[in-house]
C-alpha cells in the first residue's frame, strides 16, 4: 500500500533541461566491512546535506512577512537536517570514520538527481512554489519499503528509495556490531552533544554503542517519512518533545493548503483547517541560474560569489565541529543570519538577463562551492572575517 500522493509524476518538472548533478551512492548491498560502512555513512552525510540549499531557497526567496507557516515549517526541517548531519557524524565517528563536509566533491552542482531513486526525478533550487514543494515530496516521500539488497556480492535491483537506503544502512550496524564486539571505539572526544547544537525538534546525543546508533538512524529516517506509517515523527516518544508531524507531511500542509487534523493519517490526506498560502508572495528565480550568468563586477555577481564563499565557510565550520571541535557549531548561527540576509539583498535584484527581468526573474544564490571558495572561506574563517561591509552597500 502506498500512501496518498499530490504529485502526478514529473509534468512539473519539465522546465529543466540538460544534465544534472549526482551524488555518488554506494553499491546496492548490505555493508560487510567496517570500511563499507564508513563509506555508507559518509555518503549519507552528503545526502542529507543535498537537501539543504533547495529548502532554504523556498524559504530565503518569501517575501518579507509573507507565508510565515511555510516559512517555520520549511525552517524547521532545514534545521533538522543539520540534526541529521550531526547524527550522521556522530555515527561515523564512533565507528572511527572522519567526516568529510568541506570538500567539492562533498556537494553537487544544483540541479542534481536525487538519489537512491529510479526515477530521474530534478532537486533544483526553485523559488517558493508549487514545483518546489512537489520537488520536497518527492526527497521526503514515505516508501515503507523493507525490501533490502541481498549479502555476498552484487544486486543487479539497484537503489528504489532514500529509506531502503537508511534500512540498509540500519542492517549493516547490527550485522557488523555482532561481528566486531569493538565497533564502536571511536573518540568520544569527537561526540557532538545536545549543549553544542541548537534545533527545533529532536536532538543531538553521542552515539556510544548499538542502542544509540539505531536510535540515530531511527530519528533520522522517521523525522522525514513518519512513525510506522502515521504522520507523526518519533520525537515525543524517544525525547518526551511536542509531538510533531515528520517532514513529508508539513509540505503536503503547504502543498495542500490544508492542516492535518487529529485523526488524520498518511491516507486520508490532511482534513483540518485551512493553511493560508500565497504562492504570488515569492521572488521568482531561474532554477538554473548559475554565477557566471551575472556581469563580473555587478552587484548581484559580487553578492552570488560571496554567498557561495559564506557558505563554504558553514561548511568548514562543520567539517571543523565533526572532527573534534564540537564548539564550532556555535558559530554556525550567525554565518547562517549572513548567509540568509546575502540571500534576500539577491532576490530583491532583478536578474540581469534583460530577457529574464522582463519576465519578472530575479538574481539568486546558486550554492556553487569550488576549491576556490573552500580555500578563501578557510582564510577567512582563520581571519575572522564576515559579510557586514558587503551587506552595508547592497542594502
Amino acid at each position: 500500500m502506498t500512501v496518498r500522493d499530490p504529485l502526478t509524476g514529473l509534468t512539473g518538472f519539465t522546465d529543466i533541461i540538460g544534465p544534472l548533478g549526482t551524488l555518488a551512492e554506494p553499491p546496492f548491498k548490505i555493508p560487510e566491512t567496517v570500511e563499507e560502512l564508513r563509506y555508507f555513512l559518509q555518503a549519507a552525510l552528503a545526502l542529507e546535506h543535498l537537501t539543504i540549499p533547495p529548502y532554504l531557497t523556498a524559504m530565503y526567496t518569501l517575501k518579507p512577512g509573507a507565508n510565515q507557516e511555510a516559512r517555520y515549517a520549511i525552517r524547521a526541517v532545514v534545521l533538522e537536517e543539520m540534526l541529521h548531519m550531526t547524527l550522521v557524524a556522530n555515527l561515523l565517528n564512533a565507528v572511527g570514520g572522519q567526516p568529510v563536509v568541506a570538500d567539492p566533491d562533498f556537494m553537487t552542482d544544483y540541479p542534481a538527481r536525487l538519489p537512491y531513486a529510479k526515477d530521474p526525478v530534478p532537486i533544483a533550487l526553485r523559488h517558493f512554489s508549487r514545483e518546489a514543494l512537489r520537488t520536497f515530496l518527492w526527497i521526503e516521500r514515505p516508501e515503507y519499503l523493507a525490501d533490502l539488497p541481498g549479502r555476498g556480492g552484487p544486486d543487479p535491483r539497484g537503489w528504489s528509495s532514500i529509506g531502503q537506503f537508511y534500512a540498509t544502512v540500519r542492517q549493516g550496524v547490527i550485522d557488523l556490531a555482532g561481528r566486531h564486539p569493538d565497533l564502536f571505539s571511536g573518540e568520544a572526544s569527537r561526540q557532538i552533544g545536545p549543549e553544542d547544537f541548537y534545533n527545533s525538534g529532536g536532538m543531538v546525543f553521542p552515539v556510544t554503542d548499538l542502542d544509540s546508533a539505531l536510535k540515530a538512524i531511527e530519528v533520522i529516517a522517521e523525522q522525514g517519512e513518519g512513525v510506522a506509517e502515521t504522520i507523526y515523527n518519533p520525537d515525543d516518544r524517544l525525547f518526551g518533545q511536542t509531538r510533531e508531524i515528520a517532514h513529508y507531511f508539513r509540505f503536503t500542509e503547504i502543498y495542500e493548503q490544508r492542516r492535518y487534523g487529529p485523526h488524520d493519517t498518511p491516507f486520508s490526506g490532511p482534513t483540518g483547517p485551512a493553511m493560508p498560502v500565497c504562492w504570488a508572495d515569492a521572488y521568482p528565480i531561474d532554477p538554473t541560474a548559475t554565477a557566471e550568468q551575472y556581469p563580473p563586477g555587478s552587484q548581484v555577481r559580487v553578492a552570488a560569489d560571496r554567498f557561495n564563499t559564506v557558505y563554504a565557510r558553514l561548511l568548514w565550520l562543520l567539517e571543523l565541529a565533526y572532527n573534534g571541535e564540537p564548539k564550532r557549531l556555535q558559530a554556525a548561527v550567525p554565518v547562517m543570519l549572513e548567509l540568509r540576509d546575502l540571500a534576500e539583498q539577491l532576490y530583491r535584484n532583478p536578474h540581469p538577463d534583460p530577457e529574464k527581468a522582463a519576465r519578472g526573474i530575479h538574481a539568486s544564490a546558486t550554492y556553487e562551492i569550488t576549491g576556490v571558495e573552500l580555500t578563501r572561506a578557510k582564510a577567512e574563517l582563520d581571519a575572522g572575517i564576515g559579510s557586514a561591509a558587503l551587506l552595508a552597500v547592497l542594502s
